[in-house]
């Protein structure tokens, strides 16, 4: 009976944390997705592109590599994991020795647990410990890792040697595709500038859904757009609450997207930010979700549309990061 109480209120007890998470995270159109990306409406959103150089690491002798190694590990840990399970199960069930006959685990059983535990992470760590070459052999990187190498004199430029990167033997990204499409019909269409007018929206939107009323930014949303933020405001009206959202600061935007489809531009904006946001009856006294004075993170991606040319940019979805 005890144990089915304590195990009950873990459960509770998680389930009130995730709760608390989701209310805290309300905002503009109350921390869910919305609105439509066109074709890409089902499929996640881009994140940045931060590539990291992944540095090469010696080979092991003897063609041993550290792949071979983990899963050797992978494997022996489970057998371990596996044996203590038994043990344990065999304990509650048939009664454990030294002391477990009452149908609980006895001493011996802890000892021999606790003997296999330290032995399975002494040898996990000698494993994991990257072997040194002996003999001061040279480290020669495996093929993927090796810089393309051209004949002497030989330069696609006229002169020296040829570099080659892997960005472009792997040609345009999407997002440049995409960028180089808007531009046929837009020359002066720049990623940056974009950006900076998605962060005004962002914050003018955000002071929007403080009020509950959408129709000081109906100019910068597409008609679905508005009647689906609109309907969230009349809700929260209906409701008598106001979704607060002060010192609201952009750590980052920035186009990760961009396409053309049905006599449409499309671009996706990433934004990451943080702001205080939280919930309080229309006197402004009572809190009833979030924090007055702790920040939330988030992480969004809020995708603009535009007839294809140089024309103004309307909000036409919101979706969180995943």
């Amino acid at each position: 009976m005890r144990r089915s109480l304590a195990l009950i209120s873990l459960v509770v007890l998680v389930l009130t944390g995730i709760l608390m998470v989701a209310d805290a995270w309300a905002r503009a159109g109350r921390g869910g997705s919305s609105g439509s990306r066109g074709s890409r409406s089902y499929s996640a959103p881009m994140r940045p592109s931060s590539p990291t150089p992944t540095p090469a690491r010696p080979s092991s002798p003897s063609g041993f590599d550290q792949g071979s190694r983990s899963g050797m590990s992978r494997g022996l840990m489970g057998g371990i994991a596996g044996f203590m399970l038994g043990g344990l199960l065999g304990s509650l069930l048939f009664g454990g020795m030294g002391g477990g006959l009452g149908g609980g685990i006895g001493m011996l059983d802890i000892l021999i647990v606790g003997a296999l535990v330290m032995l399975g992470l002494a040898w996990w760590r000698r494993r994991q410990q990257t072997p040194v070459l002996a003999g001061g052999s040279a480290y020669t990187a495996p093929p993927q890792d090796r810089t393309p190498s051209y004949p002497t004199g030989w330069s696609g430029q006229g002169g020296g040697q040829a570099q080659t990167s892997t960005a472009e033997l792997a040609g345009p990204s999407d997002l440049d595709r995409g960028i180089g499409h808007i531009r046929q019909m837009d020359s002066g269409f720049e990623p940056a500038r974009v950006a900076e007018v998605a962060s005004d929206a962002f914050f003018k939107v955000q002071a929007a859904w403080t009020q509950r009323d959408m129709g000081a930014v109906r100019g910068l949303l597409t008609p679905d757009m508005h009647a689906s933020l609109k309907q969230q405001c009349d809700q929260l009206r209906a409701e008598r609450r106001v979704n607060r959202l002060e010192n609201i600061a952009v750590r980052t935007a920035e186009v990760t997207e961009a396409w053309q489809e049905s006599g449409q531009d499309f671009v996706t904006v990433h934004f990451l930010a943080s702001v205080l946001d939280y919930t309080t009856d229309e006197s402004g006294r009572q809190v009833l979700e979030g924090n007055r004075t702790e920040p939330v993170k988030f992480e969004e991606f809020w995708t603009f549309t535009r007839p294809v040319g140089p024309n103004p940019w309307t909000l036409s979805a919101i979706q969180q990061a995943v």
